[in-house]
């Protein structure tokens, strides 16, 4: 009786610790690294208490023993409570010009899915590319890298996504594979929404991926990249070496871009869609699809006919869609005299022009028939006109916890620059002065890589720019040679949600659990690293020569 009755404990102490971990580790989680505080305050060291205040952030965002967003919110009740930052200066960061334009370009996405456009294009992307399940994911990781390059990756990651789910419904509809999980692959709790499947998993890393390897293509590809072009034209002034935009180009689209999708698409075939393992349940399901890839493509052509014309909602959508873009790339592209350059560049941010294309499509009816009726050739409807886009459906809609999870990464940025903690890290790291340049630049890239994946992209770039700007004079050597690549290694986020917008994106859309997140990014991020770092050390001498040698006027 006595064993029954441990047995019973040992099976309850069990079922406990795998219902309510979250609950634990909330507590354990400050408790571990309580010591840092401890130490911190002992000193009176600021820099201390951010740290403190990070290690908690990253482990909570790593294991989602809260929610991610929730987690978002610590520096709004932790910078000021250490005397780091102001409550003032925290919140502003919940709504700088970034996140504005990453929450327009979410709502222009959200236009596409609500005017139906995406169906058309998720159809003729089918019907383009072919129907078997590998050239459909290879279609939508180029399309979706290639419009990365003109657009912020958050926006084509938030426009591709509808487009995606079309795709597997489709898939799904004509029993090619499962787009979500069984319960007996991941247990779900009550109300919880299904989790994708793998092979759904493969198609969703592909376009969040690919629109982080596309937006290292150009300057305005990412506001990373802007960022760093501020920072380096600001510190640097009298360079000889610019960073404009052809030159960007020719450093990252051959190497950073065009050979990274592609090692990205093989990579997510192998670990996710069966390549190379082609008697596993996985490549049965890819092999089925391929085999029926003429009965799909009959039902594909008949649901694109069943569309019929585009309609005037979604022509004006497509528009401003383009417009947009357009806005957005002659701006103050480089190049050329942009609009922007005639107008204020410096107070125009890009939430501007993305905000703009948002209030047209609230401002423009659907269809435009009441010049029929003013004109007396057409009865009175009785009805009032919908616009092109709903708010309901916008309030309904939008992924709202993605503001807070990036303005936290702003926020704790911020307060890593404040308190010294950024500057403290950055003379720890002057080990590296006794390295050869070639080693010092993969060191750069490794750092930035690792920082990258607790933060946002663009406040990471703010902290380690200016201290690999300064450590370059220090040895001697040119700072485009460690500066430019670490800036496109922090564009290159791989593993976690708030590490880059389009990862969070995908989660929250697809629900998609951090953990399969952080595993799927591992082989990209050693494609990323070896890549930059031959980059840097081949290709980028030869488009910016005078980084072979220390300029005297810097």
């Amino acid at each position: 009786m006595a064993d029954e009755e441990k047995i019973s404990t040992g099976r309850s102490l069990k079922q406990c610790c795998k219902l309510h971990w979250r609950g634990k580790g909330t507590i354990i989680i400050p408790l571990v690294t309580l010591p840092v505080l401890f130490y911190a305050f002992s000193i009176q060291s600021p820099e201390y208490k951010c740290m403190y205040l990070v290690l908690n952030m990253a482990l909570f965002w790593i294991t989602e023993c809260i929610p991610l967003y929730l987690t978002s919110i610590f520096p709004v009740v932790f910078l000021p409570l250490f005397s780091i930052m102001s409550s003032f200066d925290v919140c502003q960061l919940f709504f700088t010009d970034t996140l504005v334009m990453f929450l327009g370009g979410l709502i222009v996405a959200l236009a596409v899915e609500y005017s139906n456009l995406h169906q058309r294009i998720a159809l003729g992307t089918i019907l383009l590319v072919g129907c078997s399940p590998r050239r459909l994911h290879l279609g939508l990781v180029a399309v979706t890298c290639f419009i990365s390059l003109w657009i912020s990756n958050s926006a084509a990651t938030a426009m591709m996504c509808p487009i995606v789910k079309a795709v597997l419904m489709e898939m799904e509809a004509q029993n090619i594979f499962q787009v979500s999980m069984t319960q007996e692959e991941q247990p779900m709790e009550e109300g919880d929404p299904p989790h994708p499947s793998i092979i759904s998993m493969a198609f969703y890393f592909g376009i969040a991926y690919a629109a982080t390897i596309g937006g290292c293509g150009t300057l305005i590809g990412t506001g990373t990249n802007l960022t760093f072009k501020g920072l380096y034209d600001t510190r640097f002034p009298n360079s000889q070496e610019k960073v404009d935009f052809p030159k960007f180009m020719m450093y990252a689209i051959p190497l950073v871009v065009f050979v990274n999708v592609i090692l990205l698409y093989f990579s997510l075939q192998v670990t996710h869609m069966g390549l190379c393992r082609p008697n596993s349940n996985i490549g049965q399901q890819i092999k089925r699809g391929s085999e029926n890839k003429d009965v799909v493509k009959q039902v594909v052509v008949q649901r694109f006919k069943e569309l019929g014309p585009m309609t005037c909602h979604e022509i004006q959508v497509a528009i401003l869609f383009v417009f947009m873009i357009l806005l957005l790339f002659f701006k103050k592209p480089g190049f050329v005299m942009g609009w922007g350059d005639f107008l204020n560049a410096k107070a125009i941010g890009s939430s501007t022009p993305v905000m703009l294309s948002v209030v047209l499509l609230f401002a423009l009816p659907t269809q435009y028939t009441f010049f029929k009726y003013c004109c007396g050739k057409a009865p009175f409807t009785g009805r009032t006109m919908d616009a092109c886009l709903s708010w309901v459906y916008i309030q309904k809609h939008t992924p709202w916890g993605l503001c807070f999870l990036l303005g936290g990464g702003f926020a704790l940025a911020e307060g890593s620059k404040r308190s010294g903690m950024a500057k403290m890290l950055g003379e720890k790291m002057s080990f590296i002065k006794s390295l050869p340049t070639f080693a010092t630049i993969g060191v750069c890239i490794l750092i930035s890589l690792f920082c990258t994946a607790f933060a946002s992209n663009v406040a990471i770039c703010n902290i380690l720019i200016p201290i690999f700007s300064e450590m370059a004079i220090s040895i001697k050597t040119h700072p485009l040679l460690l500066t430019l690549p670490s800036a496109l290694a922090i564009s290159t986020a791989y593993h976690l949600p708030v590490s880059t917008p389009p990862n969070a994106i995908i989660c929250g859309y697809a629900f998609i659990k951090t953990k399969y997140l952080a595993i799927a990014g591992i082989l990209p991020t050693i494609w990323s690293f070896l890549l930059l770092w031959v980059n840097a050390l081949t290709l980028g001498y030869v488009v910016y020569p005078g980084t072979k040698k220390f300029p005297d006027d810097l």
